[in-house]
């Protein structure tokens, strides 16, 4: 189900994802539209659920855990469920989505079944993590870690103010 934005909207959406810290005023000043405008909208957003949340984007280097990995996963399909049931990729997905150093998990279609990404403190931690908890993840066949060099882009921004004339270009 799509949701219809107007320019209000998306400009109001815009402001908080790149500061969520943004109050109503500061917001309405922005957009030009009276402050009750923005809190309105704003709850609307919400109760929609096109505002999950928000949260602070923290540096992962300040932290410690610097060092970045992308691994693809692939699930055994002939392995079984206590119960009997044969392991899906989903129940796989959900397995390793339990661990504190996964930020995404992805269901994903080719070779691979998975797209994991990692956040560990250095690459012996990645590897440590990988050989002993998440190859012995029950219904997991084999996997490819990809080291992170550098990271060009990251982002959990939408981009929503297109201009009319590339919302063409993409229609074409």
């Amino acid at each position: 189900m799509s949701i219809k934005l107007d320019e209000k909207d998306q400009a109001i959406l815009q402001l908080i994802q790149e500061n969520s810290k943004l109050t109503a005023n500061q917001i309405a000043k922005k957009v030009n539209a009276p402050i009750t405008t923005v809190f309105a909208k704003i709850k609307r957003m919400e109760e929609l659920g096109i505002i999950k949340q928000y949260r602070a984007i923290v540096s992962p280097e300040k932290l410690e855990m610097g060092t970045a990995a992308f691994i693809l996963a692939a699930v055994s399909y002939t392995t079984t469920k206590p119960d009997g049931s044969l392991i899906s990729q989903r129940d796989v997905a959900e397995e390793i989505a339990r661990f504190p150093q996964v930020q995404e998990v992805h269901i994903i279609t080719g070779d691979w079944d998975l797209l994991v990404k990692l956040r560990a403190e250095n690459v012996d931690a990645v590897g440590k993590f990988v050989v002993d908890n998440l190859r012995l993840i029950r219904g997991l066949e084999k996997t490819l870690t990809c080291m992170v060099f550098e990271t060009v882009k990251e982002t959990t921004s939408l981009p929503l103010m297109l201009r009319r004339n590339e919302k063409k270009a993409l229609k074409t």
